[in-house]
């Protein structure tokens, strides 16, 4: 196991310690003469790292999703952290723990899967109840639900990430079908515990989270209303009306044309599967941005391209506006 985290780095520290490759350029100094700006990630984090020297030298004997060993300095650049690497060699598969570079889920993985298969198994309308108990008693489906992530970057983008957003997603139907005594939450949870299934299969994670090749050419809601349909082949007497509600449920969640969704909500139970998606992915997102975020200084965060604004970290214990520090 690694004894040294992108998290523990501390400025003007000497360090020397294993990486994942997340991104690698080759660039020019104003000399003319290249140097190396790579992106350096574990489980806790990214790190932005240059090298100056030896860059010909070295370059080519590694690229992007390689290990590599480092040495070098860490200084603050910018308001962050950046590494200067003196030394780098590239590192064989044997020679690393692959859980060390890897995010995951904090939250136990078996715990919230036996919780989603008794929130499936109290679903009153039998068909409901039977397409999903099938669909998760499947052992390699839910091999691959338990570790997949839900987003490549943006929400929930760690291994188990998938079943965290899809766990949570329920909680959250559940409680706002109280307030709806009209909304029919047998379907409402087929739709959340269904609408992102197909990431199982639009996502890659073996060395890095990429998108696989259905992935790139169909999308998610494509590889999961192939899914979905398998599955309710294999039901008997399956009402057909109710198999046109499950898909458009999952092909509206995204909820706007321009976010992908071929089709926008056009019943209650879509329209509020599309909002708690959006709203738990925003949440999520929100505080995995607040909590990662690599400025030293300052209450805010820099400008994020995903919500079109800087972010205010909040303010600590003493009523004065947080910073990395605190």
């Amino acid at each position: 196991m690694k004894d040294l985290f992108v998290g523990d780095l501390q400025a003007n520290q000497s360090i020397t310690t294993t990486f994942l490759v997340k991104s690698k350029e080759v660039k020019s100094k104003k000399t003319g003469e290249p140097y190396l700006a790579l992106t350096l990630g574990d489980r806790s984090g990214e790190l932005e790292a240059k090298m100056w020297d030896n860059v010909e030298e070295v370059e080519p004997t590694f690229d992007r999703d390689d290990f590599v060993k480092v040495k070098g300095l860490v200084q603050i650049y910018r308001n962050r952290p950046q590494l200067t690497i003196h030394k780098l060699r590239p590192c064989q598969d044997a020679e690393v723990d692959f859980s060390d570079y890897f995010p995951k889920t904090s939250k136990n993985v078996d715990a919230m899967f036996e919780e989603l298969l008794r929130i499936a198994d109290e679903i009153e309308t039998r068909p409901l109840r039977e397409l999903l108990m099938n669909l998760l008693m499947d052992e390699e489906f839910a091999t691959q639900f338990k570790q997949a992530p839900a987003a490549k970057s943006l929400h929930h983008a760690w291994l188990g990430g998938l079943l965290e957003h899809t766990l949570s997603l329920c909680r959250l139907c559940k409680l706002v079908a109280q307030n709806y005594p009209a909304m029919n939450l047998d379907l409402l949870l087929a739709g959340a515990i269904l609408h992102d299934i197909g990431k199982t299969q639009e996502l890659a994670y073996a060395r890095s989270l990429s998108y696989t090749n259905e992935g790139q050419l169909l999308g998610h809601m494509i590889l999961e209303l192939d899914m979905v349909n398998k599955k309710i082949a294999e039901i008997e007497d399956f009402p057909r009306d109710l198999k046109t509600l499950l898909q458009h449920l999952i092909i509206s969640h995204h909820g706007e044309y321009e976010f992908g969704s071929p089709k926008l909500p056009m019943f209650p139970e879509a329209l509020v599967l599309h909002c708690l998606d959006n709203l738990d992915s925003k949440i999520e997102a929100m505080q995995t941005i607040l909590r990662t975020d690599p400025n030293v200084e300052g209450s805010w965060t820099s400008y994020n391209t995903m919500f079109g604004r800087p972010l205010f970290k909040g303010f600590n214990r003493n009523g004065q506006a947080a910073s990395k520090k605190d």
